[in-house]
């Protein structure tokens, strides 16, 4: 992870914790029958942010290291998490976990994992696993065509976005993550949603690194037409975001 890739989020923390969206806890049933997961396997969750992929397994019982470059997430995290005790945290990247050999059954990485350096992650991860360790991606797609409001949205987002295009998770296919990692993967996807009022709206919306700061001359613009946008759609003072959560998995 490059330097920028680390530090880009460091003033969005507290929005990130209020208003990303969670995961939906359907993904540890899929997963315990697909690749028999249970609460016995340790889980390497990179990119950890503040902790929202990582509470996914907490609560599942498992024991879970959080690997996060990023000082502010870490806090984060640290505070978010402070009632589990098989909960680690860890000052380290993608490229070099700091983790023991063959230390964890599964691999996790959800939001950040367009931010690593897959040459060298592919390698590390492999170097942590067990020899029938599993890797799992998970994140939140929004989507994009649903309704008139999320169409408006995203043209909003193409408009102020500073480098939307570049960092967009749909560009990470099951094609993309064969080539990268040489292993068989299979995708399972599952439907995620997030009712807002204005404030968790314009939270959410500027929780996302490719939207202007605050001393950016456009951040004033975008907020006007998240007003614009959100009084012309909401209902009972609410809107929702629909996603796909997509966990993309395979034993690498």
């Amino acid at each position: 992870m490059s330097r920028n890739s680390v530090e880009r989020f460091s003033d969005r923390v507290d929005d990130y914790v209020k208003y990303r969206p969670e995961y939906p806890a359907s993904i540890i049933g899929f997963l315990k029958d697909e690749i028999d997961f249970d609460s016995t396997w340790k889980v390497a969750d990179i990119g950890a942010g503040t902790g929202i992929s990582s509470k996914l397994f907490l609560e599942n019982g498992n024991q879970v290291v959080a690997v996060e470059p990023n000082a502010e997430m870490r806090r984060a995290a640290a505070v978010y998490l402070a009632d589990y005790s098989s909960f680690r945290l860890i000052d380290s990247t993608a490229e070099n976990t700091k983790l023991g050999d063959k230390c964890v059954d599964l691999v996790t990485a959800s939001q950040a994992f367009h931010w690593f350096d897959l040459s060298k992650c592919v390698a590390e991860f492999r170097r942590i696993l067990t020899e029938a360790g599993y890797i799992a991606l998970i994140w939140n797609e929004r989507r994009l065509n649903a309704n008139e409001f999320l169409r408006q949205y995203e043209k909003l987002l193409v408009e102020f976005g500073t480098d939307y295009g570049k960092v967009r998770h749909d560009k990470l296919t099951i094609e993309s993550m064969e080539k990268a990692f040489g292993s068989k993967f299979f995708l399972k996807s599952f439907p995620n949603s997030q009712t807002l009022d204005f404030k968790g709206f314009m939270g959410r919306s500027f929780s996302a690194s490719y939207t202007p700061a605050k001393d950016d001359h456009r951040y004033e613009y975008m907020l006007g037409s998240l007003k614009s946008l959100f009084a012309d759609f909401q209902e009972k003072g609410r809107i929702q975001l629909l996603y796909n959560t997509n966990i993309f998995y395979a034993q690498i």
